[in-house]
């Protein structure tokens, strides 16, 4: 399951990008100075710079406590340097601000299946899955989950509805998992 959730986890950071896009305005309601801020956190954490980034994230987070994106990407950090229970507390901080906030949704569900917490990653990427439908990668894990605990049937269906929604997914499935039909199969 560990390889699973680390080949996955990479769609999470390409989340990284899509919030610099969105930080090109003012995403900001209390003004520029913050949103300064994680822009330039955001391009050190894009150039690398992973202590420069946590240190600008950590500035934005005293500019505006209830900053998500600030949050969230400090979980990023920690999850890429292997530290899951740093990472899982910025993950809820976001999640504590914004209930449905996805990305950090999804990404606390791939640090609880790599702690062994099986049944809490279920039910964070169902939550995933109220909030967007359709996001492949959170199919694909929970059905990796489900199987994975026994739950053959449900893990299959969830399988199958990932690579319809991204066909380039069915490479990452064995072939026992691919046929949603099969109740006897192992």
């Amino acid at each position: 399951m560990r390889a699973r959730a680390r080949t996955v986890f990479v769609l999470g950071l390409l989340v990284l990008g899509l919030f610099a896009v969105a930080c090109s305005g003012d995403p900001e309601p209390s003004g520029g100075e913050p949103g300064d801020v994680l822009r330039q956190a955001l391009q050190a954490h894009a150039d690398g710079d992973l202590d420069e980034a946590a240190d600008l994230y950590k500035q934005v987070l005293v500019l505006d406590p209830e900053n998500k994106f600030a949050y969230y990407n400090l979980g990023l950090i920690h999850q890429t340097e292997g530290r899951l229970g740093a990472a899982a507390e910025q993950y809820q901080q976001a999640i504590a601000i914004d209930p449905a906030f996805g990305p950090a949704l999804f990404n606390l569900a791939t640090v609880r299946a790599e702690e062994g917490e099986a049944e809490e990653a279920i039910d964070l990427y169902q939550q995933v899955l109220e909030v967007n439908a359709d996001h492949a990668a959170a199919h694909l894990n929970l059905g990796f989950l489900l199987v994975d605990t026994g739950h053959r049937q449900e893990g299959k269906a969830e399988l199958a509805i990932a690579v319809e929604l991204d066909p380039t997914l069915e490479s990452r499935i064995p072939d026992k998992l691919l046929v949603v039909g099969d109740a006897t199969g192992p």
